[in-house]
């Protein structure tokens, strides 16, 4: 009975390790640096962080698109930027009250799960850039969030296609200490590329502004092999600047419009 029961177990694993490894060989990240903040929701006036917002990123073939996660006083997992929804502190209410009010197209405050199921239905070339803001209660509360995060992140068999950000830099260092390998860009912009080469997080994800301050970040970066990202960029003239100065991910409001610019300088992304 019981060597029956470890074969069981022994074929359930090779099976999930099966499913990981299909998922990975089948994503094809898109070849452009294109990530659509809080979603692709400006032109068709989506709601921030909406299903429609996420989804419409993927219909662009960006290749990332951001939302943000924060967690309820039932330590519930939901998708929202602010800290409060409909003038109720998130930390502070329980689901099924936040889920009272739905968002201006209809939707339902999503989860994380089924924000990150829409994601990856019929998706496999856009990241699901996941960032965790930090708690307005602690920071023993925010790497509670992340390693819960995590856990989720990996029962979905998602670790593949997200990457993990963050203004809080113990939260990125929990995220690595409980999934080392887990892709990290940090967002606060207040240390250099050398700093997070030597904790283990992989990109700078910082405003432009900073690195318009810091120009020599942007080589120091490449030389260490630290991935270039630079937020919220909605102008042309600083569209072009980083495309010129060859960033691996520009976030903004205005994907459709980065897109173009991207096709007007034929860039080889």
């Amino acid at each position: 009975m019981k060597a029956g029961v470890v074969l069981t177990v022994i074929i359930w694993l090779m099976g999930c390790t099966a499913a990981k490894k299909n998922m990975a060989a089948k994503i094809n990240f898109a070849s452009n640096p294109v990530v659509a903040h809080r979603g692709a929701f400006k032109k068709n006036n989506f709601p921030e962080n909406s299903v429609a917002a996420l989804r419409q990123a993927v219909k662009l073939n960006c290749t990332g698109s951001e939302f943000d996660v924060r967690m309820t006083a039932d330590d519930s997992l939901i998708i929202n930027h602010d800290p409060h929804y409909n003038k109720l502190e998130i930390e502070k209410t329980t689901y099924p009250e936040l889920v009272k009010f739905r968002l201006a197209n209809g939707e339902i405050l999503p989860t994380l799960r089924q924000y990150l199921l829409a994601g990856l239905d019929s998706n496999t070339q856009t990241r699901l850039v996941l960032e965790i803001k930090p708690s307005g209660i602690g920071k023993e509360r925010g790497k509670l969030i992340a390693v819960n995060v995590v856990k989720l992140v990996n029962e979905l068999q998602a670790g593949a296609m997200t990457t993990y950000i963050s203004f809080d830099y113990d939260i990125l260092k929990k995220i690595i200490e409980v999934n080392p390998g887990a892709p990290t860009q940090y967002l606060n912009g207040d240390r250099s590329p050398a700093e997070l080469k030597t904790d283990g997080i992989d990109g700078a994800d910082y405003h432009i502004s900073v690195f318009k301050k810091n120009p020599g970040w942007i080589e120091e970066a490449k030389k260490n092999r630290i991935l270039l990202n630079a937020w919220t960029v909605n102008e042309t003239a600083d569209m072009d600047w980083l495309l010129e100065k060859k960033f691996d991910f520009i976030t903004t409001n205005e994907p459709e419009l980065l897109l173009e610019r991207i096709n007007k300088a034929k860039q080889p992304f």
